[in-house]
């Protein structure tokens, strides 16, 4: 007798930006090669060059472009492009399950498409709920109403899966995983240590920090954060420039409303250093060697506290509450004062910066990725049958 399995099941990626390639990266290898999966990436170029680079990191080619970018374009145009664009993937392809994660408008579009036409929808990275509409926008609607396409929902935390449980959710369609970011962060950590070449390379790359001073790290992109707000933490950045002691590193994101404000309040300020969005690697070298991080981004709550650096969060109010919880990030929020009196009371007092400096890894242990094929293999991979020597099946 033999094991006979049906053919392959698809199951359908769908990823828009940088941030969902880097979370997702770890599932789709985890899943090469699976017996009874085969898998399709659609790339829908919401941020074309980013999700690019992102992709060729990981080594990973999209089967499908939607290529919905346009020039200055908005949510609205993203979510009506990535709906009339992935009808005919999904009759064609007709997968057994489409996977989106996080909150961005590619997933939330995607999420209504599998939902339209009645696809099993995953959601890797649910639950995450800061309680307030506008903080992030629209990234908090997003995700509220995926959750109500889902069939399935991987929570990185405990927390989450206790606000899906709050919202009327299955307990039996929730499983914690822990957050697929943080197998990304500890593979990709893996690799650099096992590369001194390419370590050295990346040093050369920033040869401009110097080693006696302190490196400061910044990243702002947030929508709400536009305007008013980042000029206030652009201040507050020409302040915390005055220090000889520092180096301010911010890699600058692309998107006008943040690159011209940036380029404008901090372009040729000695001490700041401005540099084009890095790769997934040298992201992650450069984190390594920060003293402190300011930011508005939530990969980035996640992967500092792994290296035991502090972060300040740049938002008045988190989805990420169990770095705050394990004293290993504090919210200051954008006002100018705070971020200053923030950023000294740790650079300036050894004892405050080491009680926020330990490695802690609230939001998962590097293994969510495992956990994640075992409840799609149970819940899609369909049965392997036994198949006999006189061909039946039994």
């Amino acid at each position: 007798m033999a094991n006979w399995s049906p053919p392959r099941r698809t199951l359908l990626f769908v990823a828009g930006t940088r941030p969902e390639v880097i979370k997702l990266a770890p599932l789709i290898m985890a899943l090469e090669g699976h017996p009874q999966f085969s898998c399709v990436v659609c790339a829908s170029a919401q941020h074309r060059d980013l999700l690019d680079a992102a992709f060729a990191g990981f080594g990973i080619v999209p089967d499908i472009d939607l290529d919905i970018m346009r020039a200055h374009q908005t949510p609205l145009g993203v979510v009506a492009g990535v709906l009339a664009a992935l009808e005919p993937v999904l009759a064609h392809h007709r997968p057994v399950a489409l996977i989106v994660q996080g909150d961005t408008a590619t997933a939330f579009a995607a999420a209504q498409a599998g939902a339209y036409a009645r696809v099993p929808v995953v959601h890797v990275e649910a639950g995450l709920r800061s309680g307030d509409d506008n903080e992030p926008f629209p990234e908090e609607f997003h995700r509220r109403a995926i959750a109500q396409f889902a069939a399935l929902h991987f929570a990185p935390t405990p927390s989450a899966r206790v606000a899906l449980l709050a919202e009327g959710i299955a307990a039996d369609r929730i499983h914690v995983s822990g957050n697929t970011g943080i197998d990304a962060l500890h593979a990709t950590a893996a690799a650099l240590a096992r590369a001194p070449a390419v370590t050295a390379l990346l040093d050369s790359e920033f040869a401009m920090l110097g080693p006696a001073r302190r490196l400061l790290l910044l990243t702002i992109h947030r929508r709400e954060n536009h305007g008013a707000r980042l000029a206030s933490v652009i201040a507050a950045v020409r302040l915390l420039a005055q220090s000889d002691a520092l180096d301010i590193v911010v890699p600058v994101h692309p998107h006008p409303a943040v690159s011209a404000a940036v380029q404008c309040g901090l372009g040729g300020v000695a001490g700041v250093h401005l540099v084009p969005p890095l790769d997934y690697p040298a992201f992650i070298h450069l984190l390594q060697r920060a003293a402190l991080v300011l930011t508005d981004s939530g990969g980035v709550q996640e992967e500092a506290p792994a290296f035991g650096v502090p972060v300040l969060v740049l938002r008045e109010t988190t989805e990420r509450p169990e770095g705050i919880a394990a004293g290993v990030a504090r919210l200051v929020g954008t006002d100018t004062t705070a971020i200053v009196a923030g950023v000294r009371a740790l650079l300036d007092a050894a004892a405050a910066h080491q009680r926020m400096a330990r490695a802690s890894l609230p939001y998962g242990d590097g293994h969510a990725a495992e956990r994640i094929v075992a409840v799609l293999t149970r819940e899609y991979g369909g049965k392997v049958l036994v198949k006999s020597a006189s061909g039946g099946q039994g």
